[in-house]
């Protein structure tokens, strides 16, 4: 199968698998054989899922908790493989789909600056070259010189994701990036990701805050128990899903901060 030179992620009759292990030590493993009882099973976090993006589209993916959203895009970075099917990008990825992935807690903030931005593709000198603006833009202080193992969760995002909008990037994952944070950090991020939208850049933003999708993204894909159940224009999406319905009211530019308290690292 041939794509065209402006596609920019491809996703291919994908499935993903993992297994429930139901006793936790050998013991009640044995005991539970011995009884003819299941000691695992299996289910589909992903399901037959298909979808093309054009490079420069910016996606918002939505769904319930548990629909497999954070899957897809750990198969779309890499981190996992699919069971079926398959997941082609074109050019270099980065993002924020776990905070405090990729640090090490023994090493301080600027050492794992270093070290994430490697993982992330980035040589040494470009990091040195942008040093100075992701410090800044974390905007944590003196614990920089601090092992990160002694970070809160909000300071683990505020690095996290200040190594990744530095990244010269092609596609944008953003999972997670609001769960933690203060008001103002939350605020800072979101223009940054207007930027790097604007950049011409892929985004893919796992919300489930209504006015921030509308504001961020032109297309909108609902995962439902993992599978596609609506890939189409923002508004739609978001009718289909029946968020709107909740109060009765659009939330306003402020409520968008609170509602993305919600965002979790889901299966």
């Amino acid at each position: 199968m041939t794509y065209s030179s402006d596609t920019s992620i491809v996703v291919d009759n994908v499935t993903k698998e993992f297994k429930l292990r139901y006793h936790r030590t050998f013991k009640q493993v044995t005991v539970a054989m011995m009884k003819g009882q299941d000691v695992s099973d299996t289910f589909k976090a992903l399901d037959g899922v298909n979808f093309e993006v054009k490079q420069g589209e910016s996606i918002g993916l939505m769904g319930l908790n548990g629909s497999g959203k954070s899957t897809l895009l750990k198969l779309v970075q890499g981190v996992m493989r699919p069971d079926g099917g398959q997941v082609l990008t074109r050019g270099r990825i980065s993002g924020l789909i776990a905070t405090g992935a990729g640090f090490h807690p023994q090493l301080t903030g600027r050492e794992n600056v270093f070290l994430n931005a490697a993982i992330l593709g980035m040589s040494e000198a470009e990091t040195k070259r942008k040093f100075d603006d992701i410090v800044e833009f974390a905007d944590i202080g003196r614990f920089l010189e601090t092992p990160v193992g002694n970070y809160s969760s909000g300071m683990f995002a505020r690095l996290g994701f200040a190594v990744a909008v530095h990244v010269d990037s092609d596609i944008f994952l953003a999972d997670e990036v609001l769960a933690v944070g203060d008001r103002p950090f939350k605020k800072k991020c979101m223009e940054k990701m207007q930027e790097i939208r604007d950049s011409g850049r892929t985004l893919f933003y796992v919300s489930h805050a209504t006015a921030s999708v509308r504001k961020m993204c032109d297309r909108v894909i609902v995962l439902e128990q993992g599978k596609v159940g609506f890939d189409g224009d923002t508004d739609a999406g978001i009718r289909y899903l029946h968020y709107d319905e909740d109060d009765g009211n659009e939330p306003d530019q402020t409520d968008e901060f609170d509602a993305d308290e919600e965002v979790g690292a889901d299966i």
